[in-house]
């Protein structure tokens, strides 16, 4: 039987990543997009001809349960939110309705159509938020700090709560911050490699930035998509932290980005208090060893060969462009 995966949200950054694992282990692949005069298709033009895109929107049941009746899926990747933290203040109810509520629809979309579908949804270490401990494991209480947090919180209980109620192979990724070349401009070690690339260029003198202090846990999206679907395949469903147990700073992400390039950051860095959020995340940091343990699940690419990578593309890109 040929497996057939939907994945929600697959024009973005780790919707491109999935789909493309996923064709070369022989998926069939469908992508769901909303009815949209902008979609942006860039990030899957190498491999739009591979895939079948459908209309489909997370706001609206009736469509979730026509795209399960008429494609028929052995999996579910449920990639679609409103992800840009920052923005979850100006629109906290959309992202309520889409990041939260919107897996509540697709879960009872199966529920009704197929309980032998496969369901991953992808909750989001900001859901530990005020950190209760560090570093943080699946049974790390949560604390978010954003609406998106907690419209994740809710996203990733609901799951379980299917899972349970109605026995469905329902597992959540609680993913840490996964970049790449492909990682939207919004978010920030994306904003640092292509603020990079643009100074290497001349086109820019200097990068503004919030708290430099501020702590992540950087892994490479390329590598995250892989646990995604590890989860999938194994013969029961459950939660697993995906991260790279190291934590790196602001500082540290520019320090490697602008010596990439050959610049010193503290010629180009200007800390801009409009760049600080309300209630700032201080320390994330994951402990991935269940999915060690279990999925078999490991990192391979290092936290400065990401970096490396993410100048080099944008340099490429913007050089590419005639600049």
């Amino acid at each position: 039987m040929t497996r057939r995966a939907l994945i929600t949200g697959i024009t973005g950054q780790d919707g491109s990543y999935l789909a493309e694992l996923l064709l070369s282990e022989g998926y069939e692949v469908i992508g769901m997009l909303r009815r949209s005069s902008t979609v942006n298709f860039e990030r899957i033009a190498h491999i739009q001809d591979d895939l079948t895109l459908v209309a489909g929107d997370v706001l609206d049941e009736v469509s979730m349960v026509e795209v399960l009746r008429r494609h028929r899926p052995t999996e579910v990747y449920n990639l679609a939110a409103q992800s840009f933290v920052p923005t979850s203040w100006s629109q906290p109810v959309l992202t309520g309705e889409v990041t939260a509520l919107g897996v509540t629809r697709i879960l009872d979309a199966i529920r009704l159509t197929d309980k032998d579908i496969r369901f991953y949804q992808a909750s989001s270490s900001e859901m530990f938020g005020k950190v209760r401990e560090v570093p943080q494991s699946e049974l790390t209480p949560f604390y978010p700090r954003s609406p998106y947090g907690v419209a994740k919180v809710y996203g990733h209980w609901i799951t379980v709560n299917y899972r349970e109620s109605y026995g469905l192979h329902a597992s959540s990724g609680i993913l840490f911050n996964h970049e790449s070349p492909r990682r939207g401009m919004e978010f920030l070690p994306r904003k640092v490699s292509h603020g990079v690339a643009r100074i290497k260029l001349g086109l820019d003198r200097e990068l503004r930035l919030g708290n430099l202090e501020g702590k992540r846990d950087w892994g490479y999206a390329g590598d995250y998509v892989r646990a995604m679907w590890q989860m999938l395949s194994q013969d029961s469903p459950g939660d697993y932290v995906i991260a790279t147990g190291q934590t790196h700073s602001v500082r540290e992400l520019c320090e490697v980005a602008f010596d990439r390039a050959g610049l010193k950051w503290e010629d180009h860095v200007v800390v801009d208090e409009a760049f600080l959020r309300p209630a700032e995340v201080d320390l994330l940091v994951g402990d991935p060893a269940r999915a060690r343990e279990v999925l078999g699940w490991k990192t391979e690419v290092s936290f400065v060969d990401l970096v490396s990578n993410m100048v080099d593309s944008d340099i490429d890109r913007l050089r590419s462009h005639g600049h």
